[in-house]
């Protein structure tokens, strides 16, 4: 497993490739790059705050209940902080597993919790002036899809 929380700048491409060349027992490498949006009232920047050593613990915790949950062979977590403009990559999780149905299942997993639940606080830089970023309903309801019996997960193989 690999979390790095940093204010510089990744190369999505380099990543996926180094973190995919260490897999030797993985048959799926899912990856997802979440990128700085532009807002309707025209982001300047926007600003990413978190506690080290708490954000750092919680996502090592929610990665690790990855892993044993679909059976990952690896696991990458990168997440900025600091300002980022729109258009930069602001985070980025990759996941490996015997199947894609795992890799794909997990990556989500960590993708909304990360959106919902890692503690980081964003505020948006405008032309019309500064505001934090407010938790969304459907950032919650994706995450309690999670929460749900396990009947349906999909670390068996793929669907």
């Amino acid at each position: 497993m690999d979390i790095r929380l940093q204010s510089e700048a990744f190369d999505a491409g380099a990543e996926l490739n180094g973190f995919t060349a260490r897999q030797d027992d993985a048959g799926a490498v899912v990856s997802f790059t979440g990128i700085v949006r532009d807002v309707a009232t025209g982001l300047k920047h926007m600003r990413i705050e978190h506690y080290p050593g708490m954000t750092e613990k919680a996502i090592l915790g929610i990665v690790t209940e990855a892993v044993d949950r679909w059976e990952l062979s690896d696991a990458l977590v990168i997440h900025r902080h600091g300002d980022l403009a729109p258009t930069e990559p602001i985070m980025m999780v990759a996941t490996a597993s015997r199947h894609r149905a795992a890799a794909f299942a997990a990556a989500d997993f960590l993708m909304d919790y990360l959106k919902s639940r890692a503690p980081f606080w964003k505020k948006e830089m405008t032309t019309e002036g500064n505001t934090w970023v407010a938790a969304k309903d459907a950032d919650e309801d994706a995450l309690g899809r999670w929460t749900e019996p396990r009947d349906n997960d999909t670390s068996q193989g793929d669907r």
